[in-house]
């Protein structure tokens, strides 16, 4: 073992997640008609994948075409209708809408995808086990349904353009190869994007020079190497390509405000009070 990895764990401990409720799949000709005149019972969302609708709520009305999805809040007065004897979509039930609003997804606004052959495939999945109702079906059909909802988020990041994917690959390449000396340049190379750019990019992402989250990394590598193993010192910083163990000592305590010795004592008092507590 040349390196310990960090844990990866969750900022946020708080996430908001959708709780499937039902879903329709409905295959329209022009004597389709639905008004619901309180409204929607819960949040939903229309996915059409063939045809045309209308949905009308309150003075605004939205042509529902296939190709794109559409969120409904509840409670306000609505009526859809088939339009040109064709409308294919599903409509999912679910229990709020605070998921799609975290994720950024519009709602009560139509939005065109270039996923509705993913999503229909989700769909099906989820129709097939509640039908045949498998160990897990219930869980399933609320993980397909975040499913669905992270696939168009996904998509609608792409397209911000305040979302730079290209330095997704970068990132993770930095963390698999923490025990490897890395160059900056060469993730430039990698990224394909100029200097500069990869620079901006980098800093508006992470808040760091790549070189600094680089050596974030791998201190906090060598803290779970403290707190876990017994390693020297000495070998941490081999391990972890420090210039030596008085350099990485002295990086350890500017940064942590401990020495690696220190922390570790600290950590090891920790578990004995743990321990005998």
């Amino acid at each position: 073992m040349s390196y310990m990895n960090i844990p990866y764990g969750l900022e946020e401990k708080d996430v908001p997640l959708c709780k499937f409720i039902s879903i329709w799949e409905v295959q329209a000709d022009d004597a389709y008609q639905i008004c619901k005149k309180e409204g929607f019972d819960t949040p939903g969302l229309f996915i059409t994948y063939e045809g045309k609708g209308t949905l009308s709520q309150l003075n605004d009305t939205y042509e529902l075409h296939a190709g794109t999805f559409f969120f409904v809040q509840e409670g306000i007065p609505s009526t859809y209708r088939c339009q040109n004897n064709d409308w294919k979509f599903y409509f999912l039930d679910f229990s709020s809408l605070d998921m799609p609003l975290l994720l950024q997804l519009p709602v009560c606004e139509i939005v065109s995808t270039g996923k509705i052959a993913e999503a229909v495939q989700i769909c099906e999945r989820m129709i097939n086990n509640l039908i045949a109702q498998p160990t897990g079906y219930a869980y399933s059909a609320n993980i397909l349904l975040q499913e669905v909802l992270l696939l168009f988020a996904r998509e609608q990041s792409v397209a911000s353009t305040s979302r730079h994917t290209e330095l997704d690959k970068i990132l993770i390449y930095i963390h698999k190869n923490m025990a490897k000396p890395i160059r900056v340049e060469e993730l430039v190379q990698l990224s394909g994007l100029s200097r500069t750019s990869f620079f901006t990019r980098f800093r508006s992402i992470t808040g760091l020079s790549p070189s600094d989250y680089m050596l974030k990394l791998k201190l906090e590598s060598a803290k779970v190497s403290l707190e876990t193993t017994n390693l020297s010192v000495k070998e941490i910083a081999a391990n972890l390509h420090f210039y030596d163990e008085f350099h990485f000592s002295k990086l350890f305590k500017r940064t942590c405000g401990l020495s690696p010795s220190a922390f570790r004592r600290l950590h090891d008092d920790k578990k004995v009070v743990k321990s005998t507590g």
